[in-house]
């Protein structure tokens, strides 16, 4: 019977291999993949290029702070042009060395240090050690050489939300110290806001370049599609209209690239999966409706404790059907859940914060409107499906 089922399995994956593949190299359409090229972003590669090419003249770079929404490119163009900048520093004998963090893991002043010691030759426990003691450790192995170094930290607001700012206070101040070598940060944000949260000394110093990055549109994000398939795609398996399709659908989300890339290769997936020869618009909705789903669990389901009891009012406030939704109401529900469940209140100015940030997710729309001499309220309203945040929330993920 095993070897019978066995042989069935063999019988499975020589069928599924002998059928013609839709990919040719799927990594090419995720994302997280940095092309040869990038297209519609010359401007922000020169920007950036012309503030980091000081270390190749033997002069330290300003630090930089990058801003836009997801998927304008903002990571990819860093990649890119710091991978320029390592390649030109060999051929030209300059020490130079691009340390990458993603925040969005790594998300305490600890956390980054332990990441960034051994880089240097500094092995650092991941737990355990006082932050001081770590921090003193990474400075002297950075120190070790005459270097350039160029630290990214990608999705810094969620680090800065988490830990605090003290790691950005060390790393921009850092120079006044260091005898041989020299330090430049880079900042990328998705939060427009971020600044907000910064101590103002923090802020001077990190914000000493600014860039933004501006949303694709619908035929830019085409341009980038076609770029990924030609590479990552079979040839003649894309129907026509899929990718004016996959950019039209992500233009209506802020020109996100990442959307584009996504539901390209989903929809690729999904065909692959129904063994069809070729990507159709059909595919293309189905991945639609995967990725919104997929999204919304993933982000409710992360989403701090206070963010989820503030989503639960809203949604409370929602299901009465009472009209317009104010932050005053919606704070008002959130003290009794608090109440009820022996949870801290947080002040309603906190809890604002936290229904802009569930606004800026896309849970939600929040739009802020004057009351005149009363100041200034929030007219909420869910942006997904009710039922479904409702369903997630009550799963308690």
């Amino acid at each position: 019977m095993e070897e019978a089922s066995q042989s069935q399995l063999e019988d499975i994956f020589t069928s599924l291999l002998t059928k013609k593949p839709i990919f040719r190299n799927r990594e090419v359409m995720r994302h997280t993949y940095t092309p040869d090229n990038l297209p519609h972003r010359e401007k922000q590669i020169k920007q950036l290029a012309s503030i980091l090419v000081a270390p190749l003249r033997g002069e330290l770079s300003s630090n930089i702070f990058i801003f836009g929404k997801t998927g304008t490119g903002k990571t990819a163009v860093v990649k890119y042009v710091t991978n320029g900048l390592k390649k030109m520093g060999e051929e030209m004998e300059r020490n130079i060395d691009v340390s990458y963090i993603n925040c969005e893991v790594i998300d305490t002043q600890y956390r980054v240090l332990a990441n960034l010691a051994p880089e240097f030759g500094a092995e650092v426990p991941m737990t355990g050690w006082p932050t001081d003691q770590v921090y003193k450790l990474f400075f002297k192995a950075i120190d070790s050489q005459e270097r350039f170094v160029v630290i990214v930290l990608d999705e810094i607001d969620k680090l800065v939300k988490k830990g605090g700012d003290d790691i950005l206070y060390n790393l921009t101040r850092i120079n006044n110290d260091l005898n041989n070598a020299k330090v430049s940060v880079i900042g990328i944000s998705n939060d427009l806001r971020f600044t907000e949260y910064l101590d103002p000394r923090v802020r001077s110093s990190l914000s000493q370049e600014e860039l933004v990055f501006p949303p694709y549109n619908a035929l830019e994000l085409q341009d980038i599609m076609w770029q990924r398939a030609k590479v990552g795609l079979e040839p003649g398996v894309l129907s026509d209209g899929v990718i004016p399709l996959c950019a039209a659908l992500a233009a209506r989300e802020h020109g996100d690239a990442r959307r584009a890339l996504d539901l390209l290769r989903i929809a690729g997936e999904i065909a692959e999966r129904e063994e069809s020869p070729k990507i159709t618009e059909n595919h293309v909705r189905a991945a639609l409706d995967k990725i919104e789903k997929d999204r919304i669990v993933e982000v409710v389901r992360t989403l701090p404790t206070q963010s989820k009891l503030v989503l639960q009012a809203i949604l409370i406030l929602e299901q009465r059907g009472e009209g317009v939704i104010t932050t005053g109401e919606v704070y008002a529900c959130y003290e009794n859940l608090c109440k009820k469940r022996s949870f801290e209140i947080l002040t309603q100015r906190r809890v604002s914060d936290l229904i802009s940030e569930l606004d800026m997710l896309g849970i939600i729309n929040a739009r802020v409107i004057s009351k005149g001499r009363y100041g200034r309220t929030k007219e909420i309203r869910m942006a997904s499906s009710i039922d479904r945040i409702q369903q997630i929330l009550n799963m308690g993920v």
